[in-house]
């Protein structure tokens, strides 16, 4: 059974930084990529950085490109977002997601990120 465990988020000031980590456990399909995805209540989840597994090449949505920083382990179980000078437009719940060849995709439970003004 795949199994993604999400930690790192909180509250902070805005110009503050958080990282979320990601452990992934239970996998036994092929990795297409890994992502990090945000929902607002009564918003949509929209992707907010994505890593693919071929060649570790990242997409990231335009609000976020040069704060946030998504990475992986070389054993692909772990993926972590760092996020730097956090804006209150951040604030969400952030789940990560794991997207396997074959199109199946798996998510974590959610963390909060909250930032102030």
């Amino acid at each position: 059974q795949v199994r993604l465990v999400e930690s790192g988020g909180g509250s902070v000031q805005a110009g503050g930084s958080l990282r979320l980590s990601c452990v992934a456990s239970g996998i036994t399909f092929t990795l297409a990529n890994q992502g990090w995805y945000r929902q607002t209540p009564g918003g949509k989840r929209e992707l907010v950085a994505l890593i693919f597994s071929k060649d570790g090449g990242t997409v990231y949505r335009d609000s976020v490109k040069g704060r946030f920083t998504i990475s992986r382990d070389g054993t692909e179980n772990t993926v972590s977002l760092l996020m730097n000078s956090l804006t209150p437009e951040d604030t969400a719940v952030y789940y990560c997601n794991f997207a396997s060849t074959s199109g199946l995709n798996y998510w974590g439970q959610g963390t909060q990120v909250s930032v102030s003004s």
